[in-house]
């Protein structure tokens, strides 16, 4: 009889065991499979987010025309050097370079942010080069400097190149990042040689008509790629370069604005006695009207549309305006 109860215990303690392992492995099963569905979700709504999130978190289009700038870095500095290298470092330092941005990154799908930035540094590496082959020297016979060399050869490097190149090279090559920092750091030893009494800034009125001219070039191609794109494509619904060259333009127009305004404290004394204070401010508020057009979506419509308006040829007549008053200013240094 007590083998028969021992039986009868063990069997149903063996069936308990059997039913509590079954039911425990049954409600880890529900939940494992819970837990990842969880995951996996989780996982695709973050993929949908992280490229619309991560441009609005990188997405910046800084005109802020009173930028403020360590003035001429120490007297006897260069004004229009020093706003240049501060804002080659606020670009790649601190908003980030993104033109260059591979694809695993959101910001590599920003098209305004990256055209803001290359048309500022096309501004740039321009007045590198009248730094360089103009101002930067005695005379054109003179020896040129060594950081503005160094700066003129490395600010129109490609603001498309990464790490890689594979159009070159299969090998890493430098960046757009890095050559833009290494031009600023020769804008800044450039500066610091200057206000040392170790390098030149000469400040005649053929240097300042030489730069402007150049500038008025630039500006002059500029509104001819404006009227030659609103003459093939305004009325278009679907005009996807259009903000893609508004914002060249503006980046452009922005670094111009900064460099004339810091130049003008450069060259005080040749604009106060030609007398051309009246006509250089009216220039640069021109300029600055240009870089402060800021509208919500760029379009490309009708010239005569009574409802839609068409922004690039606004930016134009601001454009046109400022190098109309850019050819005055050099009308009266040439005399």
């Amino acid at each position: 009889m007590w083998d028969g109860i021992k039986g009868f215990l063990g069997r149903s303690f063996s069936n308990a065991r059997d039913w509590a392992r079954d039911w425990i492995g049954d409600r880890l099963a529900d939940i494992s499979g819970n837990t990842w569905r969880k995951l996996a979700v989780g996982a695709l709504v973050l993929l949908a987010l992280y490229y619309p999130v991560g441009m609005l978190v990188t997405h910046r289009i800084d005109d802020n025309l009173d930028f403020a700038y360590q003035s001429g870095q120490q007297p006897g500095g260069s004004h229009a050097v020093a706003v240049v290298s501060a804002l080659i470092e606020r670009e790649v330092g601190t908003h980030g370079w993104v033109m260059n941005d591979p694809f695993f990154k959101p910001s590599s799908l920003l098209d305004n942010m990256p055209n803001f930035q290359q048309g500022m540094f096309a501004a740039f590496a321009r007045f590198a080069i009248e730094l360089r082959d103009q101002i930067g020297r005695t005379r054109g016979s003179s020896t040129v400097d060594r950081d503005l060399n160094d700066a003129a050869g490395l600010l129109p490097y490609p603001g498309d190149v990464w790490i890689f190149n594979f159009s070159t090279s299969l090998f890493p090559t430098a960046s757009a990042e890095q050559q833009y920092m290494k031009a600023q750091r020769a804008l800044d030893s450039y500066n610091r040689r200057l206000a040392s009494g170790e390098a030149v800034f000469d400040r005649r009125s053929d240097n300042l008509l030489a730069t402007l001219d150049r500038i008025a070039l630039d500006v002059g191609a500029s509104s001819a790629a404006i009227d030659n794109h609103i003459t093939e494509y305004s009325g278009d619904w679907l005009d996807f370069q259009a903000d893609d060259l508004f914002y060249n333009i503006k980046g452009q127009t922005y670094g111009y604005a900064m460099i004339l305004t810091a130049l003008r404290e450069d060259f005080t004394d040749i604009i106060a006695a030609r007398d051309v204070t009246n006509i250089y401010d009216q220039m640069l508020a021109s300029f600055r009207a240009v870089a402060a057009l800021d509208p919500l979506v760029v379009t490309n419509n009708e010239l005569d549309d009574q409802f839609i308006p068409n922004h690039l040829a606004a930016q134009g007549f601001y454009l046109l305006r400022a190098r109309t008053q850019l050819r005055e200013i050099t009308n009266i240094l040439l005399k």
